[in-house]
């Protein structure tokens, strides 16, 4: 599996509640896309969970990194770009995808870290395979996720809960405006081994 994110910063006098109808208009058409086990369509808006600037961008979790490529050539991220520009699309190798218990995904929170260059990679990684079934295990968790980003060595941390983020969010907090599901309930629970 593999995650892709990318964003689009907004101007700071954009009405965000077109932002909001774009989601609405454009979510369903994700609803069955196939090897897509996720799309959030997320906001994060200035002076909202310590956003300093508004921005738009879409979260995915691929099954497979040909449905990725197909998303590339098809011409699907050409809608994208023609409203928006090209932005840079950051991608991880998923290490670890579980589903919570809860239904509704109000917020995703992303979190990077850095892996240090004397880190043992199977350990550290192993590590944090059993910390992403911990998370997914929480009450409102929806989705729980890891991934590394191999060029950068920095892993990916992403939770899709029905929490707000509060003032100790470590990591960056966003509102999904809508969430495509077409794959999420194959994932497996956060109490499978």
């Amino acid at each position: 599996m593999i995650t892709a994110h990318y964003a689009h910063r907004l101007p700071a006098d954009y009405d965000v509640s077109n932002i909001r109808q774009r989601a609405r208009q454009r979510g369903p058409l994700w609803d069955a896309v196939p090897e897509l086990c996720f799309k959030a369509f997320l906001l994060r808006e200035r002076g909202r969970f310590s956003a300093a600037a508004s921005n738009y961008s879409s979260l995915y979790l691929w099954r497979q990194d040909g449905a990725f490529r197909d998303f590339l050539v098809s011409g699907r991220y050409k809608v994208v770009t023609d409203s928006f520009g090209r932005a840079e699309i950051q991608t991880a190798f998923a290490l670890d995808a579980r589903r919570g218990k809860a239904q509704h995904a109000r917020f995703v929170c992303k979190e990077e870290l850095p892996i240090p260059l004397d880190t043992d990679l199977a350990t550290a990684l192993g590590t944090e395979i059993e910390r992403n079934r911990a998370v997914a295990e929480r009450p409102s968790s929806v989705a729980a996720v890891v991934g590394i980003n191999p060029s950068s060595w920095r892993l990916i941390r992403i939770v899709l809960t029905d929490d707000e983020p509060d003032r100790d969010l470590v990591g960056v907090g966003y509102e999904i405006l809508y969430l495509a599901r077409p794959l999420l309930d194959t994932l497996p629970l956060a109490t499978d081994r």
